[in-house]
Parts: structure tokens; C-alpha cells; sequence
């Protein structure tokens, strides 16, 4: 019985302390419902820890993966185009990725922070810039008075 150090799934090092059907998560496109899917055709147990996992359990895994579930870079690719499909025909949720704003119809009015970024004040100016202001005024209409 040969063990692994770090299992190496779908290109993704998996966390070696962590429980299996915990560990297979940390690959992109795999949540926890299809876990238990992968686990049962893969015939492995889900409380077993990642780092006792032999190396024929390790291919076994991968195999069923690679089989049943699109992950990692070939998801990501999927869904990108799909944003850029999304941004093209130029639909509603397209124009909200384009303007980076939230697409599934999160208010915007008080939250979204994370998305539209660092707030920016609008309305009060500081008095020097009225100031400044009021000077570049006052030296325009003095030239085209002139």
C-alpha cells in the first residue's frame, strides 16, 4: 500500500489533513453535493483523510472526474465565454457585467460594495476646491470681458 504526501487531482494539490469529501471540494466546479456522487462511483470513503489515500484510490478519483464533471480550466474557459457571449448580444445581464455591477438583481442603492468599489463622494466639495473654482471663474470671464 503506497501513499501519496499530496494527492494531485484535476491539476489541483488537495489539502492533505482535511477529510476527503472536504478536501475535493478545494477543486474549482466540485461543491459538496457532488462530493458524495464522486466518492460512491469511486467506491472511497468520505471520512477517510486526503493523505491516506493510495495512489490507485488517487486515479480512481481523477477518473471518475474526469468522466462525470467539467472542473477547473475547462469550467472556468465555459463561463467566461459565456459572460462574453452574455456581453456581446448585449442583454441586460451582459450590460451589468460590463458596467460591473451586480447581476442577479442585487439592490445597489446601499450595498454592492464589493463589486462597484471604494465609496466616492459626490456631492460635498471641500472649500478650497469651491474656492479654486470660484478664481478659475473669475479669471474666464475677465478674458472674455477683455
Amino acid at each position: 500500500m503506497t501513499f501519496i504526501s499530496m494527492p494531485r487531482i484535476s491539476g489541483v494539490d488537495i489539502p492533505e489533513a482535511r477529510r476527503t469529501d472536504i478536501a475535493l471540494t478545494a477543486i474549482y466546479g466540485i461543491g459538496r453535493s457532488n462530493v458524495g456522487k464522486i466518492l460512491v462511483i469511486a467506491k472511497i470513503d468520505p471520512a477517510k483523510r486526503a493523505k491516506d489515500l493510495t495512489e490507485g484510490e488517487v486515479a480512481a478519483l481523477q477518473k471518475t472526474i474526469d468522466k462525470a464533471l467539467k472542473v477547473e480550466g475547462d469550467l472556468r474557459k465555459e463561463v467566461q465565454e459565456n459572460i462574453k457571449r452574455l456581453k456581446q448580444i448585449s442583454c441586460y445581464r451582459g450590460r451589468r457585467h460590463l458596467a460591473n455591477l451586480p447581476v442577479r438583481g442585487q439592490r445597489t442603492r446601499s450595498n454592492a460594495r464589493t463589486k462597484r468599489g471604494k465609496r466616492m463622494t459626490i456631492g460635498a466639495l471641500k472649500k478650497e476646491e469651491i474656492a479654486k473654482k470660484e478664481r478659475l471663474g473669475a479669471t474666464k470671464t475677465k478674458a472674455t470681458a477683455a
